[in-house]
């Protein structure tokens, strides 16, 4: 971990009044931090893809741009070495673990105070990971879910990207136009995420993904290219 003078914290998350809330229990651990903040994914990936050099990512689950633990999984996939904390509304055990298994470094409930806050924050810079301590992490998961969640992490950042996109229900000339490439990419990345989530059409794969989030990820009806 860099020294406190250079440490560089990202909020993410569309609640200004929240994002403040964050910058001030940061302020109060590590008082010299650099902190950016993002109202949205597209925010947050252009920060990170223009400085990487980031300590700590404090993610919310649900904003504009990601929904569930899609964003998570992109940032796993994408940028490795930084630690992401998730901080959400949606604090029940199971969400927790299912944050952790997708990599997160902890998970901070929103309705949890300052105080709180710092605590979590300062064991997560130091290496730890932080969860509530009254989380029950032991319950069973469903063995279908698991190795859903399984191959999900096997996507690339660009598959993720393409996945998201396709659960809004975009064509794939559409999402070319989004990622700057052409069409016929898009569609080499469709057929590998439905071999790699072991479905046969997009419908499938937007269903595949919403599971895995209990219906967070974003859905849409998505039409066939």
């Amino acid at each position: 971990m860099t020294t406190a003078a250079a440490t560089h914290l990202v909020i993410a998350d569309d609640h200004p009044l929240f994002r403040d809330a964050l910058r001030q229990a940061v302020a109060g651990v590590v008082a010299s931090a650099k902190i950016d903040e993002a109202g949205s994914f597209e925010e947050l990936t252009a920060l990170l893809d223009q400085d990487s050099e980031v300590d700590l990512v404090l993610l919310d689950l649900s904003m504009p741009g990601i929904s569930g633990f899609s964003g998570l999984i992109y940032l796993r996939a994408q940028f490795p070495a930084i630690p992401v904390v998730i901080v959400s509304a949606s604090d029940d055990g199971g969400t927790i673990r299912q944050s952790l298994d997708f990599g997160a470094s902890g998970f901070i409930p929103k309705r949890f105070g300052v105080d709180t806050l710092r605590d979590a924050i300062t064991k997560v810079l130091g290496g730890d990971v932080w969860v509530p301590a009254d989380t029950d992490l032991s319950s069973a998961t469903d063995p279908e879910l698991v190795r859903l969640r399984d191959r999900l992490v096997t996507l690339t950042p660009q598959q993720v990207r393409v996945l998201m996109m396709l659960s809004e229900g975009l064509l794939n000339k559409q999402i070319a136009y989004e990622l700057g490439v052409s069409e016929a990419t898009i569609k080499a990345h469709v057929s590998a995420i439905l071999q790699k989530l072991g479905v046969e059409s997009r419908t499938q794969a937007v269903i595949a993904a919403a599971k895995i989030s209990g219906g967070q990820w974003r859905q849409s009806a998505p039409p066939q290219p």
